[in-house]
């Protein structure tokens, strides 16, 4: 049966299915070759619309049941940020997914206005280029949402070998190609194709993009598994703290000690006297360093969700720079804050650090340091490399509960690892905490939900990935050339 004479409302089905697959692709499911089969799926119905003007509908569809399904644990953190009941929670997080499904049918429409003569450049070539350039503009428009990229979901495979040269969009251009591949005749010269593709892959792989730029550092990551909705109550602060005092002192051996984002439940100035001073007084006589998640606040009166250094290295501090929109500023203020106010919901205010490079000088290096969501943005990880050493990330994914999310942001932080080609650190208020090598892998986990300690000699680092001197340019530039036989045939006259 010719697919183009398919019911509409088939087409749209079988589109929304394959978004909604595709979210096995990524963790913690792990079936990353969903990604390009889901994809290809697509691309067929695309290739093979019901009638003109339905691939902008059928990506639409294919973006509902990724997002609606990959992000479906944003009620969550909405209810419990703020507090609210749970249905208004699901309504804002389906208004989300209808949203960012939008990108999904730009791709439709774009596609289908681009398409030169050729399928083999089509589907090789402008389908992909179109794909990716969504996905970029994603990640940054109005903030961005860099969630669920393709690029994630083959961390484990082969194409990961493109990460340390194009980054994370790189890999999802080759997850277009391959699955415009999939779909094109003859077979052969495009199985060869792919085979080549993926090869290349597995070549970049064997590559050694750094080398070691010390002596072993031995670090603890601490996660005091405190829960979210008794975190901030005036009783639990000294037992709070007493914990991790308690945990840090059982990894003596260890030259540097994180605890998570915001891990002390205080105002910095609150503690400084009580704990602050006193640990940076006995961690200079062990010689040690310890960085510990915090809100400071500023003579300004400005606070920050920052990420303070004591120790033996001195006193310093790192400020979030890239914050959470509604959940730690409010965006388009004079708009929103009567909505917010009437349903009264509570705001935080948090103020973004400055634009100096993101670096602390922790166990004898110089470190990349970034906070919760930051990781997402591999550009602005970018910012503190070559110089660091290794990098952390301090993150509280107790927000997202025994969801999805944890499993989802462990894996953008093992792209990170992989495109730089450095450990990373993860230290979480209530899991996943991860020691992740330069290569992406993880080195050692701790359990969700879980009280841990997570120990272990990492290796200092130096050298730079293409990545890390060119960034997303690379890739967006490639897939602009590629773009250029569609462009070439619209502005012909089609």
């Amino acid at each position: 049966m010719n697919p183009a004479r398919w019911p509409v409302p088939g087409q749209l089905l079988l589109a929304f299915a394959a978004g909604a697959a595709c979210v096995l692709a990524f963790a913690p499911f792990g079936m990353g070759l969903v990604a390009p089969l889901a994809l290809a799926v697509l691309f067929f119905l695309w290739r093979h619309p019901a009638r003109r003007g339905l691939n902008t509908w059928t990506g639409y569809a294919f973006g509902l049941g990724l997002m609606g399904l990959g992000v479906f644990w944003l009620r969550i953190s909405i209810a419990q940020f703020g507090g609210i009941p749970m249905p208004l929670a699901v309504v804002i997080t389906l208004g989300f997914s209808l949203l960012m499904a939008l990108y999904f049918a730009l791709a439709g429409w774009l596609g289908e206005r681009l398409r030169p003569g050729s399928d083999w450049l089509w589907l090789a070539l402008v389908l992909p280029a179109v794909w990716v350039l969504l996905e970029w503009l994603r990640g940054w428009l109005f903030t961005g949402f860099p969630w669920l990229l393709l690029g994630y979901s083959q961390i484990d495979l082969p194409t990961a070998g493109y990460g340390p040269v194009l980054g994370v969009y790189g890999i999802s251009l080759v997850v277009g190609i391959s699955a415009g591949l999939l779909n094109l005749r003859p077979r052969l010269p495009a199985a060869l194709c792919l085979f080549a593709l993926w090869a290349g892959g597995l070549a970049l792989q064997q590559v050694e993009w750094s080398e070691p730029a010390g002596d072993p550092v031995r670090v603890s990551l601490l996660q005091g598994n405190i829960p979210q909705e008794q975190k901030w109550r005036p009783s639990m602060r000294a037992a709070t703290l007493d914990l991790y005092r308690a945990l840090t002192e059982t990894v003596a051996d260890s030259r540097l000690v994180v605890w998570p984002e915001t891990a002390v439940p205080a105002f910095a100035a609150e503690v400084e006297a009580s704990l602050l001073a006193p640990l940076d007084t006995q961690l200079r006589e062990q010689g040690r360093d310890l960085l510990l998640g915090v809100v400071d606040g500023a003579r300004d009166g400005d606070y920050y969700n920052a990420m303070l250094s004591l120790g033996a290295s001195g006193r310093d501090h790192y400020y979030k720079r890239h914050l959470v929109p509604f959940g730690e500023y409010l965006p388009f203020d004079q708009w929103t804050r009567p909505v917010l106010d009437f349903l009264r919901i509570p705001m935080s205010d948090f103020s973004p650090g400055s634009d100096r490079k993101p670096l602390l000088t922790l166990g004898g290096h110089e470190i990349g340091i970034n906070i919760c969501y930051e990781d997402a943005y591999g550009d602005e990880i970018r910012a503190a490399l070559p110089d660091a050493a290794f990098l952390i990330n301090a993150s509280n994914d107790a927000w997202f509960g025994d969801s999805l999310a944890p499993h989802q942001h462990l894996q953008i932080a093992r792209m990170r690892a992989l495109e730089s080609a450095r450990y990373l650190l993860r230290a979480t208020n209530t899991g996943i905490s991860a020691i992740i090598d330069e290569r992406g892998r993880l080195s050692g986990t701790s359990p969700q939900f879980a009280r841990a300690v997570l120990s272990e000699d990492i290796t200092p680092l130096s050298g730079a990935t293409p990545f890390v001197w060119w960034g997303n340019v690379a890739v967006i530039v490639l897939a602009g050339l590629m773009l250029l036989p569609g462009v070439l045939r619209q502005r012909a006259g089609g």
